[in-house]
């Protein structure tokens, strides 16, 4: 994938279940699916997982590609491709970006995050991830809060990353 999502924004979700993606997204999810063009509306993939996932998954078109590539390398028949397979095929939800830049939540994903009149967006690289935003708060921000303390007061997070081979 040439670009990677990037930043984090709260949306508001209409009585229709409406909601935008962020305008820092769109150009990501335009350039990652093969079939768009302009005057196309672009696709995307909203997987909403398992009850115990809390969170959805947004993929675009090649990055659920490359999903569908890793699982098809998976030994046929197995109990991890039959949950993968679940997951990422059976417990997602295709979908477009309609002219506006929205797409529209059922009311079953709606209820499944409980989500009301607003939704918050945060990019994971080659995904972003649609959250309540009440959730997001107690949830994934006291996770975060909890392991910094837990660090030295200088720490530099640059060190966790991994050196890039020379060639790259």
């Amino acid at each position: 994938m040439a670009r990677r999502f990037r930043g984090e924004s709260h949306q508001k979700v209409d009585a229709k279940g409406r909601v935008s993606i962020p305008a820092l997204f769109r150009p990501v999810i335009q350039q990652s699916d093969p079939d768009w063009s302009e005057g196309k509306r672009a696709n995307l993939v909203i997987v909403y997982g398992t009850e115990r996932q809390n969170r959805f998954n947004v993929y675009t078109i090649d990055a659920i590609e490359q999903i569908d590539r890793r699982i098809d390398r998976m030994k046929k028949g197995s109990p991890e491709r039959k949950y993968m397979e679940r997951i990422y095929h059976g417990h997602s939800w295709p979908t477009q970006l309609d002219d506006d830049g929205r797409i529209q939540l059922t009311q079953k994903l709606r209820e499944k995050l409980g989500l009301k009149d607003s939704a918050f967006f945060i990019a994971s690289g080659d995904h972003f991830q649609i959250w309540n935003p009440e959730t997001y708060e107690a949830e994934e921000m006291a996770k975060a809060d909890e392991w910094l303390a837990e660090q030295d007061p200088d720490f530099d997070p640059d060190s966790l990353l991994p050196d890039l081979p020379e060639d790259a």
